[in-house]
């Protein structure tokens, strides 16, 4: 290779990889507009005078939207630009969250999240497959790791910041910071991201036959939906679990989501640098732990310090769900990128709805702690998934 081929490789990776960092602001942004309200359940409920389980659905409610509006997004706007469009959704969605904060009554902000929801679902739709646009192949498995990391950092310092900003400020102003979140994100679309001119159209037909004839599709979105329910109708009401079954301080709360996070984004990158070469070993320990994990915390979680370390412990096996689980749909499709990310984050976002209102239900009609049995049940579900599917992937 000539001296100038390698300066101009070199540039063109200098290139790529602020374009891949902000996607990934781009994903925590709107990862932490979406699962803000899981720090902020109890004083939003008592403002706008809701119960915890109505509160859910401000999880609920976006939940359901992304989920449809992953492939419609997909299919409707599939010959636009797609840094134009991530730009487009990360607008839409900073926009929303101001209006969250300054939302009169709980109709309105439950509104409000609905266009989050959109944000969420077509955003996350495109981003989950343009690793492979951005960088060498090489470099795919690390750069998607990155791009989720959006997700697992949205944990870290997302939620924690915003129920810390909600303790100090109110909740009105935890919105509000999210939206200049927002705001910043769409600048470093617009600046570091290159035009990414569509790559063809793609037909509303082509994603139930899609996963109509992919076993390993199939598969992926089985898996996900388990998981992803388990996970949110326990996790969207972790503060109420925390406070009534442990005993811990409100005041506690944000920083045990903290470390929660911390330990999800090292999670992530741990999963990150195995599914390349280990992928359905990585998903059936992951699947494994999470079932172990929540039900130690039903049986064991009964004051702060173990409800602590098995909190912890809970974030380090979950964050390497969103990428192990995009990796196996990628793998699974390779020629049909866009279609397979757009099945994947339509059942991710659908389970999320539903988690939050089958949590929702459990907290009102049974106990808090109930939401850990449903997570592992649905967890272990998801192992023996993964443990009898072709060992293809």
């Amino acid at each position: 290779m000539f001296p100038s081929q390698v300066r101009h490789k070199s540039r063109s990776l200098d290139r790529t990889w602020p374009a891949v960092l902000a996607v990934a602001l781009g994903i925590f942004a709107l990862m932490t507009s979406e699962l803000l309200p899981v720090g902020l359940l109890t004083p939003i409920g008592s403002d706008l005078s809701v119960s915890d389980g109505v509160a859910g659905l401000m999880l609920t409610v976006p939940g359901l939207v992304a989920a449809a509006s992953a492939p419609v997004v997909t299919v409707v706007a599939a010959r636009v630009d797609r840094r134009v469009l991530l730009a487009a959704l990360v607008g839409l969605m900073a926009a929303a969250n101001l209006v969250c904060a300054a939302a009169p009554h709980f109709a309105v902000l439950l509104a409000a999240r609905l266009a989050i929801g959109v944000s969420v679902g077509g955003f996350w739709a495109i981003a989950g497959g343009l690793a492979v646009r951005l960088v060498p192949a090489q470099h795919v498995p690390r750069a998607t790791a990155i791009v989720f990391g959006g997700v697992s950092t949205a944990s870290v310092a997302g939620v924690p910041a915003g129920t810390l900003i909600g303790d100090l400020g109110g909740w009105r102003t935890a919105f509000a910071v999210v939206g200049i979140l927002g705001l910043v994100a769409l600048a470093a679309l617009l600046l570091l991201v290159p035009p990414l001119p569509s790559q063809g159209a793609l037909s509303f037909r082509e994603l139930p036959g899609l996963l109509r004839r992919n076993t390993g599709v199939r598969i992926g979105v089985l898996v996900t939906f388990l998981l992803i329910t388990g996970h949110f109708a326990a996790y969207t009401f972790v503060r109420p679990v925390l406070r009534e079954a442990a005993g811990v301080d409100d005041a506690l709360i944000g920083g045990l989501l903290m470390a929660y996070g911390i330990a999800g984004l090292v999670g992530n990158f741990a999963a990150g640098s195995r599914v390349a070469a280990h992928l359905r070993g990585t998903l059936l320990a992951i699947c494994a732990g999470l079932a172990a994990v929540t039900a130690l915390f039903a049986l064991l979680g009964t004051d702060p310090v173990t409800a602590s370390a098995l909190l912890v412990a809970w974030g380090l096996v979950y964050g390497g769900v969103s990428v192990s689980l995009q990796t196996w749909m990628m793998k699974a499709a390779p020629g049909a990128g866009e279609a397979a990310s757009s099945l994947f984050v339509a059942a991710f976002n659908l389970s999320i709805a539903l988690g939050a209102l089958v949590g929702g239900a459990t907290v009102d009609g049974l106990a808090a702690t109930g939401v850990l049995w449903v997570a592992g049940s649905l967890a272990l579900v998801a192992a023996a998934t993964v443990a009898t599917s072709r060992k293809s992937l």
